[in-house]
């Protein structure tokens, strides 16, 4: 085989252990390590800078990807373009809708799950809430009010409120939707915290079996019906875009030089701004 005097020395110096192989043995091998080097290759391609269209009327700032040609591919929503909804997927198999988008601040609103009719249970109990995906650069911003409804006793040893004086009374006995919850259990309250680590809203039988929450900066002390339903969810600041050349900058980010990251110990490259430019992470730019 013509390609084997090339890709042998090359397979030798990523896995010298290979080198006792017979050159039959070899010769069995250049299929599928061709393969793993191909899909190396392919994903080190780097992503797109392009803003994404709007999901129906509901803005799409970068680095937000409803699509692998526009956004940073590692900040994924999906578009519903049969309703013009955005969703924000999350693990366990559930899904959330997006109602509103704040790029300056890196945030984003989604709609908690509904109850099952007639009970104070929500529909995402079978997935257990909300769970984040902590490898990705989401987490659930800090003060959103969180409510636990229809709770078992052990939350009764847990840092959460679960008086008679908390938050989730208030709420479950002027809700026409929580009517359910009234005499169903116990129910907590919290604010989530400032750390990055927050990433789940559990729901489960053996704890708590309905949730609702509140955007941060909800005034309780309103009537219920100027409380803003909603969990408030942030992005981190998107990295330079990956590249594997000069020709990849050129074509995603302007001003930029395909250089290695000196954040990045693995030695990975991006696309750095140029002197007297600096990167955008709101536009996935270069600017001055």
């Amino acid at each position: 085989n013509s390609s084997s005097p090339f890709f042998f020395p090359l397979f030798l110096t990523l896995f010298p252990r290979l080198a006792h192989l017979t050159e039959m043995d070899h010769r069995s091998l250049l299929l599928p390590m061709a393969s793993v080097l191909l899909l190396l290759f392919l994903f080190a391609r780097p992503s797109s800078a392009t803003r994404c269209p709007n999901c129906g009327s509901t803005a799409v700032p970068y680095p937000l990807s409803t699509s692998s040609s526009c956004g940073d591919p590692n900040y994924q929503v999906i578009c519903n373009v049969s309703t013009g909804s955005l969703i924000f997927p999350t693990l366990n198999g559930s899904s959330y809708q997006v109602t509103s988008v704040a790029p300056q601040q890196q945030r984003f609103v989604i709609r908690p799950s509904s109850f099952i009719p007639g009970t104070c249970i929500t529909t995402d109990i079978a997935s257990e809430g909300v769970w984040l995906n902590q490898s990705l650069p989401f987490n659930i911003a800090a003060g959103n009010n969180i409510f636990y409804l229809n709770c078992s006793n052990a939350l009764l040893n847990s840092p959460l409120n679960c008086s008679s004086s908390s938050l989730c009374h208030t709420y479950a006995d002027a809700s026409s939707e929580a009517a359910s919850c009234r005499n169903a259990g116990i129910c907590c309250s919290f604010t989530s915290g400032s750390s990055a680590s927050n990433y789940t809203i559990r729901v489960r039988p053996t704890g708590c079996r309905a949730y609702r929450t509140f955007v941060v900066g909800t005034d309780t002390s309103l009537p219920l019906a100027q409380w803003q339903e909603g969990l408030v969810i942030q992005w981190q600041s998107p990295p330079e875009l990956q590249c594997r050349s000069q020709a990849d900058c050129d074509a995603a980010v302007a001003s930029s030089t395909c250089s290695t990251d000196p954040a990045s110990a693995a030695g990975v490259r991006r696309c750095l701004c140029n002197v007297d430019f600096l990167w955008d992470p709101f536009t996935g730019t270069c600017t001055k």
